[in-house]
């Protein structure tokens, strides 16, 4: 298993939460089975303590623990003996030039990233002619004397292959068609994917029929069985809701007049970010902090701010973590506690435990379809929907035409998450603790960012399960497509915030009313504000960048 793939192998949460030893974060690739260590380097020979078998022929790479920086590596040349026992110190050669000696010190780790033999003897249990692997069929025979005979072959998938003999079957004088001698002829299925399990023999009388006609019926029932065990799966849509024709009638008879104040919401992640968006007049905010015991506060500053403006029509929505498990109704419960307008739902644990309320929901519910918005705002009473971060903006288009426009919140400015993990890095690396109970909650304190291959710097936001999101370095912007959206009758745009400043996020918040209010273009805002100009996680499966 190491060899097959594996960046290192875990028992997981089975011994319970314990950050500390979940994640090594020594490597991040695959690495194979773990060789040794090296004791010595003498010319172009590599001395290492063995803790596994090794052989000449094997692939190894030195690891000094920066695995941002090259490797050295290479094919172990010769050893001492065919092959290197363990616990043995032995002397490691390789092809000339392959390794740069003065790159690699005593304390190394060296893995085995390669064994040629082991693949061999892998790709014989796959590579053959022969199938390793069959699957019993049920057989049925039918007929009698002056009729054909009907045998039907079935797999355990409901696939069913029905042929009739060319030939009526005749009266048997001797040797008639008993189940034995019928699972003699039709069992024959060597070098077939297939064996054969219960056969069923309906034939009435004693009957005969040429074994050619037999093994025919044999092979020709196999091959129709194979063609369509081969065919894909056919999908039947599930109709319980309203066709798409009639969910897209039910929209506006003039879509104009649904563009003519298009609301800006803006979702912040911090107290300084929701006074900037407070203070550059946004009427609706989304907070998603990662301590809910803050909202209270949010909610405070929220209220103060609109008795001052007298601005009646505003709203404060919080959200939940957007990971639930069971005997975590004491977050929801706390998120609730805050008293805001309304919530932001992100999965049907939300969903239930918010039902009295009113509600947004977000992308992670997935809505990419007029099936999907139909489901969730008719069956759940939803205010609005997050469009799917997968659509990218001609997807968007045409789900806001197969539905009311009006459902719909688009997020056109946002870094992206790029991955939720039940790892934390923060109580692993900056706390000596296992989970949230003893950690001290050293994401309160510290921002954490985590640097990839390239030196991009990836934000990383826990919430109160001590579940982390890693955001996408660069915020992104759907700017160029907010005309088209605007025609079609969206109004309700969403900029998401992660660690920008409160001067970037009022900065922010200016251009995007100008792009709404079509004093500039799009091409300018994303130019401006140096965004990545993309909207949805990627620009479509098809399309090239």
């Amino acid at each position: 298993m190491e060899m097959a793939f594996s960046r290192g192998l875990s028992t997981g949460w089975m011994r319970g939460i314990d950050n500390q030893r979940l994640v090594h974060a020594r490597f991040g690739k695959k690495r194979g089975v773990f060789v040794g260590e090296v004791t010595r380097v003498q010319g172009a020979r590599v001395f290492v303590r063995l803790a596994s078998a090794l052989k000449p022929g094997d692939g190894i790479v030195f690891d000094a623990g920066r695995p941002d920086e090259k490797e050295e590596g290479g094919r172990v040349y010769e050893g001492q003996s065919p092959r290197l026992k363990v616990q043995s110190e032995v002397a490691l050669t390789f092809g000339h030039g392959a390794i740069d000696f003065g790159r690699v010190q005593a304390g190394d780790r060296v893995w085995k990233t390669s064994d040629p033999e082991l693949a061999r003897r892998l790709r014989q249990t796959f590579e053959s002619e022969q199938p390793r692997f069959q699957r019993p069929v049920h057989a049925e025979v039918y007929g009698r004397a002056g009729l054909k005979l009907t045998l039907l072959l079935r797999d355990q998938e409901g696939h069913l292959a029905r042929l009739d003999s060319t030939t009526p079957l005749a009266a048997a004088e001797k040797q008639p068609l008993d189940v034995e001698r019928l699972r003699g002829q039709l069992g024959r299925l060597g070098g077939t994917p297939f064996k054969l399990g219960r056969l069923e023999n309906h034939l009435e009388g004693a009957v005969m029929l040429p074994v050619s006609e037999l093994n025919r019926l044999r092979r020709d029932a196999v091959a129709e069985l194979d063609r369509q065990r081969a065919e894909p799966k056919r999908w039947q849509a599930d109709l319980r809701f309203r066709p798409v024709h009639e969910i897209a009638e039910s929209s506006p008879a003039n879509p104009q007049s649904a563009i003519r104040n298009p609301q800006l919401i803006v979702l912040v992640r911090s107290l300084p970010q929701l006074e900037a968006a407070l203070t550059s007049g946004v009427a609706t905010v989304y907070c998603d902090f990662e301590d809910p015991k803050k909202y209270r506060d949010a909610v405070a500053c929220f209220r103060a701010c609109q008795s001052t403006i007298g601005n009646r029509q505003s709203a404060i929505f919080v959200a939940p973590p957007r990971i639930f498990k069971p005997g975590e109704e004491w977050i929801l419960k706390q998120v609730r506690s805050c008293d805001a307008d309304g919530y932001l739902v992100r999965n049907y644990d939300h969903l239930r435990f918010f039902a009295d309320c009113r509600r947004v929901g977000d992308f992670s519910l997935n809505v990419a379809n007029a099936f999907a918005a139909d489901y969730f705002k008719n069956q759940f009473g939803l205010e609005r929907l997050t469009a799917s971060y997968d659509l990218n903006g001609a997807q968007i288009e045409a789900l806001v035409r197969a539905a009311p426009p009006e459902w719909f919140e688009v997020t056109i400015h946002q870094h992206i998450p790029m991955f939720h993990m039940e790892h934390c890095v923060f109580c692993a690396f900056l706390s000596q603790g296992t989970d949230f109970t003893n950690c001290g909650r050293p994401c309160d304190r510290h921002e954490v960012r985590l640097r990839d291959r390239v030196g991009a710097e990836h934000p990383l936001k826990a919430d109160l399960g001590c579940r982390n999101t890693v955001f996408n370095a660069r915020a992104q912007t759907g700017a160029e497509h907010v005309e088209n959206l605007l025609t079609l009758g969206v109004r309700h745009f969403r900029l998401e915030f992660v660690n920008e400043t409160p001067e970037l996020v009022a900065t922010t918040i200016t251009k995007y009313r100008q792009l709404l209010s079509r004093e500039i273009t799009g091409d300018r805002l994303w130019r401006e504000l140096k965004l990545l100009n993309q909207l949805g996680v990627t620009r479509g499966t098809l399309e090239s960048r």
